[in-house]
């Protein structure tokens, strides 16, 4: 085939195609600019508007993540520390426990001791009481028997109508206790 067969072939193609095409009431040479045109349009859209909103969502996606992530970061480190709040507020209850129980025990011990001195003071203070009557008993005693022997010689005087001398009386009181002791 010769080059002047191939136009003639591709010539009658075209007007074939044609033929079909203006059938459908379709011009191709039109068709073809208006598919030309519609496909500058969608690389216009894709590349100005939908490839940024797709970039747009991808990152609004990943901030999504992120964002859920560190929520689920932020919530066990919470639970971590509500854990170690209950941890320090059981160690606390602990502690005030012992304190009060030692409290408690130095209380007893306190008491214990106060009692044991309260009970030596009143020991002591009974022995030192007893001592001071035991003291006032012997004046009281020996008082009596000053007041007993006076008026045992002023009864005697006046029974006898006689005045004692010193040493009467000396000896007349020495007769007397000897009598009292016995």
């Amino acid at each position: 085939m010769s080059a002047n067969q191939e136009e003639q072939t591709l010539t009658k193609t075209e007007a074939k195609d044609e033929s079909i095409l203006a059938s459908l009431g379709i011009n191709g040479q039109l068709f073809a600019f208006q598919l030309l045109n519609f496909a500058i349009v969608i690389c216009i859209l894709w590349f100005l508007i939908l490839k940024p909103l797709v970039k747009k969502m991808e990152e609004r996606r990943k901030q999504v993540e992120e964002s859920v992530d560190n929520a689920k970061a932020i919530e066990t480190a919470l639970q971590v520390s509500e854990k170690k709040y209950q941890e320090k507020i059981d160690e606390a209850k602990v502690l005030a426990n012992k304190i009060v129980e030692k409290a408690y025990v130095d209380g007893e011990i306190t008491t214990k001791q106060a009692r044991e001195k309260a009970q030596k003071d009143i020991e002591l203070l009974v022995v030192q009481a007893k001592k001071n009557i035991e003291i006032d008993k012997q004046e009281m005693k020996n008082e009596l028997r000053k007041e007993t022997v006076d008026v045992v010689f002023l009864a005697m005087e006046k029974l006898l109508d006689k005045k004692f001398s010193g040493k009467d009386d000396e000896k007349f009181i020495a007769d007397i206790l000897k009598n009292l002791k016995k």
